[in-house]
């Protein structure tokens, strides 16, 4: 059971959007907000992480992320598939 509040307050519009959001997935605003807030705090908290290399590591992976990607045909196939919101004549 859930037994700590979190208090906001929004505008409007963004109470709206997110009800919009919600009911499509078929959350209720509580639940929607709540998965949404802890994705998003994950996603900071991870991208925090810290990892210490020696010397001559460090140099390897340097050279790893120097380096040129490798080719990946399925890569480029999805990068030449246009995007359905994109309507410019590109």
């Amino acid at each position: 059971m859930r037994d700590a509040a979190i208090h906001l307050r929004a505008l409007p519009e963004q109470r709206d959007l997110i009800d919009q959001a919600s009911s499509l997935l078929g959350k209720n605003r509580s639940d929607f907000m709540l998965e949404a807030a802890c994705d998003r705090a994950q996603a900071v908290l991870l991208d925090q992480v810290f990892f210490g290399l020696d010397a001559d590591r460090f140099k390897q992976f340097n050279a790893l992320l120097d380096a040129p990607p490798a080719v990946n045909p399925g890569l480029e196939r999805l990068k030449a598939v246009k995007a359905p919101w994109d309507t410019s004549g590109t």
